[in-house]
This record gives C-alpha cells, structure tokens and sequence, in this order.
C-alpha cells in the first residue's frame, strides 16, 4: 500500500530524506540541518540575551553580564519548548501579535521622517567613493534564511495532522507575502532615516541587535515611543527564537527516538539547547556571523533538497494524490539557485567576498 510506505504524519527530515533518497543523503541532509538549526538557535539566544540585558539596564539600572543573560533566556525558552509545542505556538503568537502592533506603532511615525536623499543615498549624504553594488551576493544567505520556514513544516503537519495541510500551505504563503511586506517597510523606514555613513559604528560595535535597537532610539524624542521600540525588539527576537527552535525541537526528537512524554522531551530540550546556549555563553555577540554562516548549509536542505526529494517522490508515487505545481525544468532551475547560493556563502567563508565595513 503506498501510503502505508510513507513517513507518518510529523516525521522529520531526517525519516523522510533516508526513505526516499538514501541513507547517504541522510547523512549529509542531517550534518546541514542540525548546522543550520544550532546556529540560528545560537543567533536567536544571542539576541534576545542582548536585548533583554539592554532592556533591563535601561528601565533599572541593573546591568546584566551577558552570559548571564544567555543562561536567562536558554532556560526559560528550554522549559517552554520542553512543555508542550502547543505551548509554543501559542505564546509565539501572542509575541507576533505583539511584535507588530509595537512595529506599526512605531515605525508609522517615522514614516513621515523618511529623507528620500538617506534612502536613496544620494551624493549629499554618500560615503565619498562609495559603490554598493558589489555587496549585492552577500544579501542572497540573509534572503534565504528570511524566508526558511522548512523546517517547521513537520512540525506543523504534526501539531495538525494530514488533514491540515491545505491549511498549513495557506498559512505559509500568507505568511511568506506577509514577511515581504514588512521587510520592504522595514528597509524603507530604517535606510531612510539612518544614512550609510552610521553604519560602520553600529557594525564595529557587533551588529547585534542590540546595537541597531540603540541606534534607532536615538531617533526618537519621546520616551513613549523609545519604550515602544523596547518593546518590539524583545518581541522580535523571542518570537523568532521559539518559531526557529521548535523544528530544531522535533527534529532531535525524531531523530533520537526520544518519546513525547516529560522525560523524553525534557532529553530533547536539553540536547537541542544547551549546545548552542553552551558556544553563546562564552561569544554572546555573533547574532549577524551566525545569520550569515547559518545560509552555508540552509542552501543544501532549503533550495537543494526539495527538488531531489520531490523527483524522488514521483517516481516512487507516480498516480499519487497531490502533485507539486511545477516541472523537473523548474526544480532544476531551483538546484541551480541554490548552487549559486551556496558558492556565495563558501565564497564569503573565505573572505573573498567585499564587506562593507
């Protein structure tokens, strides 16, 4: 029976990549999903810790040693995820709801504080000399991960069943529109307050989130919007980190075995945890590094993989129910993209790409 031969519902990546393409893909699909997954939870616990220490100093005065902040945020982030995924979800989405009245409020009143000469980067407000264009490879891993919501789609076939698939494709796509959108309003209303020339300080400082939140502040007169953007800052970076996390989550736990009781997801948080709490401990500041490595191996699992997987797919199930919206030229022009993806961040591993500094 085909559908008995298929992964159940839920199963990771790690099941379905061995039963369609081979334990040697398995392998390779493994090393650069759990890769992927470890950095951005080291990003993500990297920011929020940063935020969340920021935050504190500024409304008591009390200043937090970042490691200690790293220990803060891995805990309670451990027990949530270690509590149930539903748990997850819900407080996710009181983070994102939150996240964007706290984005509209306040980056709307700077909308009308745009200066078409910073956003544009006109000659008036240029660095002297100033060329961008070779800069432009360095955006493609920062686009990927932007988009990557794979590794959630287990996930949420195993929160909501087979059944929920159409509405899980829904979700994504809205939320891919939704995601371009606040992106294109986000880079509107930051470029064109903040000119190229103060960047280099916020870069020299780490780049993390942090400093960026700092940086935007400062544009503010009013208290009541300087606590707004605190607010969407921490909201931000805690959203993202459990919505990040919880794919890295399932996934340990289809990978090991470890049963869906207290035990086994307490096994489970702490093996997809403490590494990365562990490495942020000790270099707490590495939030745009670890974005930008993360696309190193995000390419193979994210663009590459989905291609060999669905011709695999079909030539397994060729009178199968549902069929993806798309030829093999398609899928190939997909592996090329990725290709050319992955050569830029190997590229820039080696230094051999510009970076504006």
């Amino acid at each position: 029976n085909k559908l008995e031969s298929l992964p159940g519902a839920g199963a990771s990546f790690n099941t379905f990549t061995q039963d369609l393409l081979g334990q040697k893909w398995n392998i390779v699909v493994g090393i650069a999903f759990g890769f992927v997954l470890y950095i951005l939870t080291y990003a993500y616990i990297s920011g929020s810790s940063a935020v969340m220490a920021q935050t504190v100093f500024k409304y008591s005065g009390v200043r937090f040693p970042a490691n200690v902040s790293v220990v803060i945020v891995s805990m309670l982030v451990g027990a949530i995820a270690w509590y149930s995924s539903l748990l997850v979800g819900r407080i996710t989405t009181i983070l994102i709801i939150g996240k964007f009245i706290a984005f509209f409020a306040t980056f709307s009143g700077l909308v009308g504080h745009i200066e078409v000469a910073k956003l544009v980067d006109s000659v008036a407000v240029a660095i002297p000399g100033s060329q961008y264009l070779p800069y432009i490879l360095m955006t493609l891993p920062f686009c990927i991960i932007s988009f990557g919501f794979h590794g959630n789609v287990p996930s949420l076939v195993k929160l909501y069943g087979k059944s929920g698939i159409p509405h899980i494709t829904r979700s994504i796509i809205i939320g891919t529109l939704f995601a371009l959108l606040l992106y294109v309003f986000w880079l509107g209303v930051t470029m064109g307050n903040i000119s190229r020339s103060e960047f280099p300080p916020i870069i020299a400082k780490g780049g993390n989130i942090d400093v960026f939140v700092e940086a935007i502040s400062g544009l503010f007169t009013s208290r009541y919007m300087d606590l707004i953007l605190t607010f969407f800052g921490n909201f931000a970076v805690a959203s993202s980190l459990l919505a990040a996390t919880l794919g890295l989550f399932d996934y340990i736990a289809d990978l090991f075995h470890f049963p869906d009781n207290g035990v086994g997801r307490l096994k489970t948080a702490l093996v997809t945890y403490f590494p990365p709490a562990a490495v942020c401990f000790f270099f707490p500041n590495g939030f745009v590094h670890a974005i930008g490595y993360a696309g190193l191996a995000f390419t193979i699992w994210s663009v590459i993989l989905p291609p060999f997987l669905v011709k695999a797919a079909r030539k397994r199930f060729p009178t199968a129910s549902y069929t993806a919206p798309c030829n093999n030229t398609v899928l190939n022009l997909v592996i090329v993209c990725g290709a050319v993806v992955y050569l830029t961040v190997v590229l820039d591993v080696f230094g051999l790409l510009p970076t504006f500094r």
